[in-house]
């Protein structure tokens, strides 16, 4: 998705009461909405296509977990004195944590437990804000692994970038990353027997 700022500041309260009137998608950055425009087709293709691959890994091995499409928010410490506040493209957590969640804004609080795996598909606008911000942001609060798609062959500045998938692992603190492409297995630690290669990924279909 492309992203597009919009000049005011906010606090936490204020961006959960925050409406326009309209149907657009907002983060919350460092007090700035965030305005999530549309995505092109292929980034929902494989929004939907993780989605289902990880309920079904879940099902077949009998967690009571669930993930997730752009459902869940996830709150970030203060920089500062402002809010930020991100919506991960795929989210999976205990289904007790998501069914408390049901009747109220969807946002898990920085003193609950940080969901299991997030996963963020990159947009052309959202180069440095996935590999780098929210990179630095989830490590922050602790969610054990990060998952990076990225399906494009150019950046937002129009330089060639490599096509993979990037799995991203809390090990003491710090994530240790592990780049894959083409019909290499993605490990993933939370779904250690799911297999799916890179190009099934990046070429999901629905």
């Amino acid at each position: 998705m492309t992203a597009t700022l919009i000049p005011q500041i906010l606090t936490f309260e204020q961006y959960l009461a925050y409406e326009d009137d309209t149907d657009k998608h907002y983060e919350l950055e460092r007090g700035v909405l965030v305005e999530m425009g549309q995505a092109r087709g292929q980034h929902g293709a494989i929004m939907k296509f993780l989605e289902r691959s990880f309920d079904n890994e879940i099902a077949r091995i009998g967690l009571d977990w669930v993930a997730m499409q752009a459902a869940i928010g996830v709150r970030i410490p203060q920089v500062g004195k402002r809010d930020t506040s991100r919506c991960p493209d795929v989210c999976v957590v205990p289904r007790s944590q998501w069914e408390s969640l049901l009747n109220k804004e969807a946002i898990i609080e920085l003193d609950e437990t940080p969901p299991l795996l997030v996963v963020e598909v990159i947009s052309k606008g959202t180069f440095g804000r996935d590999r780098r911000t929210k990179r630095a942001e989830y490590n922050i609060i602790g969610i054990p692994v990060y998952v990076i798609v990225n399906f494009l062959t150019q950046d937002g500045n129009g330089k060639d970038v490599e096509p993979g998938v990037s799995v991203l692992t809390l090990v003491e603190d710090l994530y240790d990353e592990v780049f894959y492409q083409g019909d290499r297995l993605v490990e993933i630690p939370t779904f250690p027997e799911l297999k799916l290669t890179a190009n099934q990924i990046l070429n999901a279909k629905v």
